[in-house]
């Protein structure tokens, strides 16, 4: 059995680290859902996460060979839903968003 709060909603967004330059806490975000092609939730970011997802992973990709190749990481940002989609489209853990965050 799993229990998930619906108290809080929020969005855990993966953004490259070179899409993280204007992106600051308390930038508002409208989102699309996949899932529901005519909503356009709104929300604000709340906070830009700490390290990379690879980073916090139980095996995290080391590579000991002395051979490097640079990939672009994706860092977690916490987006807290202010306005969903209604009750009628509600929004569940997992489903797949689009974020665009105002950087302006």
């Amino acid at each position: 059995m799993t229990i998930v709060s619906d108290t809080a909603v929020w969005i855990t967004a993966n953004f490259k680290e070179t899409q993280l330059k204007d992106i600051k806490p308390g930038a508002e975000v409208e989102v699309d859902v996949d899932a529901y092609p005519d909503c356009k939730a709104k929300g604000v970011v709340e906070s830009i996460g700490a390290a990379t997802g690879s980073q916090f992973s139980l095996l995290p990709p080391d590579n000991a060979s002395g051979n490097f190749t640079k990939v672009v990481q994706r860092i977690p940002v916490r987006i807290g839903v202010k306005t969903g989609c209604g009750v009628n489209w509600p929004l569940r853990p997992g489903m797949s968003v689009t974020a665009h965050v105002d950087t302006k």
